[in-house]
């Protein structure tokens, strides 16, 4: 069952999050609506530049229709950033030509956090919500839309940073030095985070995404303290109003962790590539589905090489439903569009086999 009194077309990813029978295994791929696609180039060009492109819904819907044009994956992901609620509360977020996002106004103090406003998600981010309605409209009930958020560790970290990072030394010393007044921010997010998807699925998303990208950069105790408490509230909440949607958790780095990121009562936990799926799938058992995880640089190997990694990956996580292939984070930029190709038809040629 979905959000939608009309049923799913193609409702495998939904299946395999629950655990439910497939006939083979699903896929879509993290950044599969983005820059390595020449229509989307076009696109982004006729915007102007990426804030306009997210934050206008028609052209947002536009690309998240792309990929599925393209090739028979199983599941849209809503063009967006996960910036947008940084962006909302008054940051001054813009991007600079290869340095990526940065904010005018960075959070560092408590003065800082006390000035945050808070957010109404259904007005102050409308335009996700439309983009979301129009895709919905246009997907016509083929697919599942998968809505999303980045964690609230991971939207502090580019708040307090002021933008990206290599050592997140600003983030991580106000965390250090100042634990409360960094969990006085972590919790105004977590409030935000919450309207933010329990309004995406008001307009029609399938099922919810959980960007934790930089939980990896922190030590074990502290990602438990620090950013995997404030998922497993969030992901409590929004069960507690929809028992039924599916959410999968995805930590960058967080491989040693699933045991303990199963208790955050996710459906799925997404892996990147530091770790073998078999070994995750020992882990976790069948308490979670898993969903990934190819090095996303496979897709610059020749076809050969890309369908006997996705061999391999289904031949590791073996038989049964509980997976949902993927890569292990986003899809490059000079990605060849060809090779996402292969790699999905490699997966809908190879698994019906471990579905029997």
């Amino acid at each position: 069952m979905t959000n939608s009194a009309n049923p799913l077309k193609n409702d495998l990813l939904i299946r395999a999050l629950r655990h439910q029978p497939v006939p083979r295994t699903p896929v879509w791929l993290m950044r599969q609506a983005g820059r390595y696609l020449p229509e989307y180039r076009e696109v982004r060009e006729q915007a102007g530049d990426i804030i306009n492109l997210f934050k206008n819904p028609r052209l947002a819907c536009e690309v998240t229709m792309q990929p599925l044009r393209r090739y028979p994956l199983d599941a849209a992901i809503i063009f967006s950033d996960i910036l947008t609620i940084p962006d909302a509360l008054g940051l001054g977020l813009h991007f600079v030509k290869g340095e990526g996002p940065q904010f005018a106004e960075p959070v560092r103090t408590a003065t800082d956090i006390a000035k945050l406003p808070q957010i109404e998600a259904a007005k102050d981010l409308g335009y996700v919500m439309e983009a979301i309605q129009l895709t919905k409209a246009e997907i016509k009930q083929s697919v599942p839309l998968l809505g999303f958020s980045g964690s609230p560790w991971t939207l502090a970290c580019y708040m307090v940073e002021g933008g990206g990072s290599k050592d997140f030394s600003q983030v991580k010393g106000l965390m250090y030095r100042e634990p409360e007044i960094m969990q006085q921010l972590l919790q105004h997010l977590t409030e935000c985070v919450v309207d933010y998807l329990l309004a995406q699925i008001s307009a029609g998303v399938d099922a919810i995404m959980l960007f934790d990208t930089w939980g990896g950069v922190l030590t074990e105790a502290c990602y438990q303290t620090f950013s995997l408490a404030y998922m497993q509230q969030i992901i409590e909440r929004i069960k507690s109003v929809h028992a039924d949607i599916p959410i999968i958790l995805f930590t960058k780095g967080a491989g040693l962790w699933l045991e303990t990121m199963v208790a955050s009562g996710a459906d799925a936990l997404g892996l990147d590539w530091t770790i073998q799926i078999d070994k995750a799938r020992a882990m976790v058992g069948d308490r979670v589905a898993l969903q990934g995880n190819l090095d996303p640089i496979l897709l610059f190997a020749k076809p050969d090489i890309i369908r006997q990694q996705v061999a391999d990956v289904l031949e590791r996580f073996g038989h049964g439903s509980g997976h949902v292939l993927n890569l292990g984070h986003g899809i490059q930029l000079a990605t060849p569009p060809e090779h996402v190709a292969v790699f999905c038809q490699a997966v809908a040629e190879l698994s019906p086999q471990y579905h029997t």
